[in-house]
């Protein structure tokens, strides 16, 4: 039907590999392995040389079909530094042979665990940016980010993040990635994380949807806790004029409010090209999926037996890629629903209507986005923010 209409998607530019399914952490929030979702256990262990070799083949004819000119390749997990130096060498290699006329350019997010010097110089070498994961100070982040065996992971990461911060390694120093937790205090974290230096932070809210809901969200529709912890850290951050540490998530609202486009799936219309390669060659939608029950990722696609051009026409893929008309009526009658952009897919999920609703941060969302519309039109000439 939309075929029919005249609608074409957009060709994948952002692969997710999932180079390991395994962890060394077990953090109680991980909706990857603490969910209902547990395909996971049924996974390799690490993406065999044949599946790597298939799925650069695969892409490499994605982007030549559809003359693109450069790709992202996301190496993740599970844990993507338990695939080894060498595994990633190997993969890092067999997927710019693959494709010699396109920039493939690489990151991947980390625990930081296990990143030293010797991971970082590959990584400089072949230019892979690198996001590591951290949820601030030792004695927060050790209350949900432990080792398998119940230790805290703060000091190895606090290493590791020390070492990027180095002027060899700055250049692939990515970013820090935190999971708000609304007993924590924001305005702390967002020092303690700060005090790295990362060029960006990104406050990623817990995963959740209207039939299991984000920790400290209420039923009631117009409490918005986690825009208050938001907005105490954006006017700080804020404050500071121009600050050395970006956060992505204010940037991303202050640059759609100002009439761009957004480049993160978490917010605005911008319709998602991002597909997931697992270690078996399985083709699925985001991983934010798996927070809605088994098999809520999955394409039915392998890329064994199937070219990418083939997952474009999955129903899932398509649903983010509609803009506005893929938002509900309530959406689309809202006034911020170009910069809201119905919030996560993933989170917009309630039994009986799938996501045609709001997000279950609708309220957070709202709150967030009109503080930060009132504090930039402080600063600006009259009537250039939305």
């Amino acid at each position: 039907m939309l075929l029919a209409a005249g609608w074409q998607p957009k060709p994948f530019r952002q692969f997710i590999l999932k180079v390991h399914s395994r962890c060394n952490l077990a953090c109680d929030y991980c909706y990857v392995y603490t969910l209902a979702d547990q395909s996971w256990s049924g996974q390799p262990l690490v993406m065999s040389s044949e599946i790597v070799a298939v799925a650069a083949r695969r892409i490499a004819e994605h982007a030549a079909r559809h003359r693109i000119p450069a790709v992202q390749v996301i190496l993740h997990g599970g844990e993507p530094l338990l695939a080894g130096r060498d595994r990633l060498s190997e993969i890092i290699t067999t997927m710019r042979a693959a494709a010699p006329d396109v920039d493939v350019e690489f990151s991947m997010q980390t625990n930081g665990v296990l990143l030293d010097e010797d991971y970082l110089a590959l990584f400089a070498d072949q230019g892979v940016r690198v996001g590591v994961s951290l949820d601030g100070g030792e004695e927060v982040n050790d209350r949900h980010r432990k080792t398998v065996g119940g230790r805290g992971s703060y000091r190895a990461v606090a290493r590791a993040l020390e070492l990027l911060g180095r002027p060899e390694y700055r250049s692939v120093y990515g970013g820090i990635l935190c999971t708000i937790d609304l007993a924590n205090d924001p305005v702390e974290i967002y020092e303690s994380l700060a005090s790295f230096l990362p060029p960006k932070i990104d406050l990623l809210l817990p995963h959740g949807t209207w039939a299991e809901p984000p920790p400290g969200q209420s039923t009631d529709t117009s409490a918005a806790p986690y825009a208050d912890w938001l907005i105490t850290v954006f006017d700080h951050w804020y404050g500071q004029g121009q600050p050395v540490t970006g956060i992505r998530l204010f940037e991303e609202i202050i640059h759609l409010l100002l009439g761009g486009t957004s480049g993160v799936e978490t917010i605005g219309l911008t319709p998602s090209t991002l597909l997931v390669i697992e270690t078996d060659g399985t083709i699925e939608q985001s991983d934010f999926l798996k927070v809605v029950g088994p098999g809520a990722a999955m394409t039915g696609l392998n890329i064994t037996d199937h070219d990418l051009d083939q997952a474009l026409h999955h129903p899932g893929v398509a649903a983010r890629q509609l803009g506005l008309e893929g938002l509900s009526e309530t959406c689309r009658a809202c006034r911020f629903s170009t910069i809201c952009g119905g919030g996560l897919y993933a989170h917009r999920y309630r039994p009986g209507t799938g996501h045609l609703n709001p997000s279950v941060y609708c309220a957070d969302l709202y709150r967030l986005i009109h503080h930060v519309r009132s504090r930039i039109q402080r600063d600006l000439p009259k009537g250039q923010a939305h």
